[in-house]
């Protein structure tokens, strides 16, 4: 659909090819997953992308949202934008084209926020950045290999060098440079000759710039394909993809050949001095392959496929503070091994897929048999992590628990798009992490589908909800005002209680709950939960309510101090 084209790379021009960017992705993505087969044929690259593209554009909107809820009402610099992008691109990037996309995009913001430009930027401009991008990304890889993104970006900005004019004409310049490298991967590649396909990290590039020429022309361009001559036609697919039934009976091994390569992805934020992070990667280097690290300022995202990913997150911990760990087992048969080989796995009738707000709970649901994501304070899930946790489920049938009130659109998004893919989905809108509990006690795989959610939505219902936090800031409230550092004891998502004992605030907060009756408390403490508070609440519970029952969970890094659920 053509939009009004922008004149200038400026804010709103970030913010709208985010936009479409996700947008394109989005359409791509299962005929992306389709041709991954390197550096691991793991059929995930085009979902990593648009999980990658969907961060930086929340990040993006965020900025925008917090510039109109100001007093002036104004609008983000260039600057403002193509930061929020980078940074969200480096924090909610996903697999190894991930990771160097959100490269990509943190090259471009070094110049497009650099002093000078920070109003907004023409031609010269994105030439620039579309150069550092490429030169950055290649540098943030252990070992570039030509025939994958890395081609593709780097002859983007060798044809956007070439091109004199506005930004219009830089973008479309850089759009046909990366088509005709994508084309050109299956002859440096071997995997992907004989598998068919072009590179699927490149393949994702390509829909990016193809947005960012409709950012800036109104309208998308045709995907090119170039011809040995040098012409170029307009493909309906992709570019040297397989046929509908994908590369299952040709694709090859791995990025190792024929020795299977590690068992185990792994990624994580680290946060790091940028002599640290030099010693980081030559340790991850020597432990396994596909090492890719970006980011700076302290910040940055590491992603290595290794044998031993213990001692990978063990070099992160020497190096900084790593944190959203993520550890991804190829397994035997599966990832390295070829794909016409693999076991079919048979999906599962039911499965519940859960938001949860920290480890300890995570241990917990997984226990009771769920699929979690995990929700660390102030990094939300966006939908596309929910839809990549109901794929994960493989089940033709998924209750999905937000666990969070400010999570349910997004969740809403989720369940959406799985039923698109013609996965039955129910959303109950849990506002808390003890609502899925009591929601998951009462989930019976065994009986049909719409009874089992109406009784798991009934769990849920009859549970109340508190938790105990520290104020952030001085603020209005149902209780009064607060200020920071005092203790909120909040009652389904109110504040109740101000006070400055949090043991004090925990036990007000639970009198008030069971004084309108109950059966059983649940209490999960988080991380920073003082010592001794559960014993002492579970002493009260038993001196004033002698019918109740009380269990406790570890919750691990949650946010609040401590969640607690009356059932």
């Amino acid at each position: 659909m053509a939009h009004a084209p922008q004149t200038f790379l400026d804010a709103l021009a970030v913010r709208t090819w985010c936009g479409l960017a996700l947008t394109a992705l989005g359409r791509a993505r299962e005929e992306i997953d389709a041709i991954n087969v390197y550096p691991v044929a793991d059929g995930d690259t085009g979902t990593n992308l648009y999980l990658t593209v969907e961060s930086a554009a929340t990040a993006v909107e965020a900025v925008f949202a917090g510039y109109e809820a100001g007093a002036d009402g104004g609008a983000p610099s260039l600057a403002d934008a193509v930061r929020a992008m980078a940074h969200g691109a480096l924090i909610g990037a996903r697999g190894n084209s991930g990771t160097i996309l959100a490269q990509l995009l943190r090259g471009m913001a070094q110049v497009l926020a650099a002093e000078g430009r920070a109003a907004h930027t023409g031609g010269e401009g994105l030439r620039l950045a579309l150069r550092r991008a490429a030169d950055s990304a290649r540098l943030a890889v252990a070992h570039p290999v030509e025939g994958t993104v890395l081609s593709v970006a780097s002859a983007a900005a060798d044809a956007a060098d070439g091109a004199e004019g506005d930004c219009t004409t830089v973008a479309r310049a850089a759009y046909r440079g990366a088509c005709e490298a994508l084309a050109a991967t299956p002859a440096q590649l071997a995997v992907l000759a004989r598998a068919g396909v072009v590179d699927a990290g490149g393949r994702g590039l390509v829909a990016v710039l193809a947005a960012l020429v409709e950012t800036f022309a109104g309208e998308a361009p045709a995907l090119l394909a170039a011809a040995p001559d040098g012409t170029h036609t307009r493909v309906d697919g992709v570019p040297g993809a397989p046929d509908a039934a994908g590369p299952a009976e040709s694709c090859a091994d791995g990025a190792d050949g024929e020795d299977g390569g590690p068992a185990f992805e792994v990624i994580y934020l680290l946060e790091a001095e940028d002599t640290a992070v030099a010693r980081l990667r030559r340790r991850l280097d020597a432990l396994g392959d596909s090492l890719v690290v970006v980011g700076g300022d302290g910040l940055w995202n590491v992603h290595v496929h290794v044998d031993d990913a213990g001692a990978a997150v063990e070099a992160g911990v020497e190096a900084g503070r790593p944190y959203r760990i993520r550890i991804t087992h190829f397994g035997a048969g599966d990832a390295h091994a070829r794909v016409g080989e693999r076991p079919l796995r048979e999906r599962a009738q039911r499965a519940v897929v859960a938001v949860v707000p920290g480890e300890g709970l995570a241990g917990l649901y997984t226990e009771a048999g769920a699929t979690t994501v995990l929700a660390r304070p102030g990094e939300p899930p966006a939908s596309g992590e929910l839809v990549e946790a109901v794929r994960r489920a493989h089940a033709r049938e998924v209750v999905l628990l937000p666990n969070d009130a400010e999570l349910r659109h997004t969740a809403a998004a989720a369940a959406e798009q799985a039923r698109a893919e013609g996965i039955r989905v129910a959303l109950i809108p849990t506002r808390s992490a003890v609502q899925g509990i009591a929601a998951l006690a009462v989930h019976e795989p065994g009986r049909r589908f719409d009874e089992d959610v109406v009784s798991m939505t009934s769990a849920a219902g009859a549970t109340r909800h508190a938790e105990v936090v520290v104020a952030e800031r001085q603020s209005w409230t149902m209780a009064g005002i607060c200020q920071a550092g005092d203790i909120l004891g909040l009652v389904d998502g109110d504040v109740a209680v101000i006070g400055a004992d949090v043991t004090e605030t925990a036990v007000s907060v639970l009198n008030r709950m069971l004084s309108a009756g109950g059966e059983l408390v649940t209490l999960v403490l988080g991380d920073d939960a003082p010592e001794g508070i559960a014993e002492h609440l579970e002493a009260r519970v038993r001196e004033a309510y002698l019918a109740v029952d009380t269990v406790v969970y570890r919750g691990g890094r949650q946010g609040a101090l401590l969640l607690i659920g009356v059932e």
